[in-house]
Order: structure tokens, then sequence, then C-alpha cells
């Protein structure tokens, strides 16, 4: 007679099993703290090669032609977005609507940024 000494599955693998629900309640809370810490912005400023070239008011609705017209900038409800660029890619335009400080799009064919500034009167900004 041969005996066996064979554990549970559960009894097995019961640290990886609480490792793994440890790390998802983690992320869960990281997930929530940035979500909550979120401020709003209050005006999008506009970088062509590396020079402020605008700040737009987030509270005023309405559409920029930026860089000769190479990008359109639309600011709607408190968002700023790039509603057309003359790059070949697009994904300035894919990346949608930014609100929150400290969100970027960038266009780098045509040398743009728009960043999303927290005051328009040139607060630090901790990040940079």
């Amino acid at each position: 007679m041969v005996a066996t000494n064979q554990e549970s599955p559960v009894k097995k693998y019961r640290a990886d099993i609480i490792f793994i629900a440890v790390a998802i309640l983690l992320s869960i809370l990281v997930l929530v703290i940035i979500t909550a810490t979120k401020k709003d912005g209050a005006i999008a400023v506009v970088e062509i090669d590396g020079t402020v070239s605008g700040e737009y008011p987030l509270y005023i609705d309405g559409e920029f032609s930026l860089n000769g017209g190479t990008n359109i900038l639309v600011i709607e409800n408190g968002s700023a977005y790039l509603r057309y660029s003359e790059c070949p890619d697009h994904t300035c335009e894919r990346i949608g609507k930014i609100r929150f400080v400290g969100e970027t799009i960038v266009c780098l064919p045509n040398r743009l940024t728009v960043t999303i500034k927290g005051e328009a009167d040139g607060g630090v900004d901790i990040v940079s």
C-alpha cells in the first residue's frame, strides 16, 4: 500500500491566491485614489516648438486655428481636443478630450503640445 500525501488544490495554492487578492485590492485602491485626486483644469496651454503660443480658458467654448492652420483646437464644456491635424497618422486627434490638470495632447509632426493647467496666472507646476 502506497501512502499519498496529496493536498487539496486550495491548500496547495493558498499563498498564490492571497497574493493575487492583495494585488487586486491594492490596484483598485490606487485607481480610486488617482481618480479622486484629479483636478479640473482652467486653461489649455498651446506650445509650438517649445514656445507658448497661446493660452485658452476652458470655460469659453470656441474653435481655434493653430500653427498656421495645421491644427484646429476645440474647447467645449470644459474640455479641449484637436478636431483636425495635417499630420500623417492623426494620433493627436484620436487622443480625445482632455480636461484634468496635467493631461496633454502631443502632435509630433507639427511640434505642437496642448497641456491642461490649473490656473492662468503662471502658477508653479510640481510635475515639471
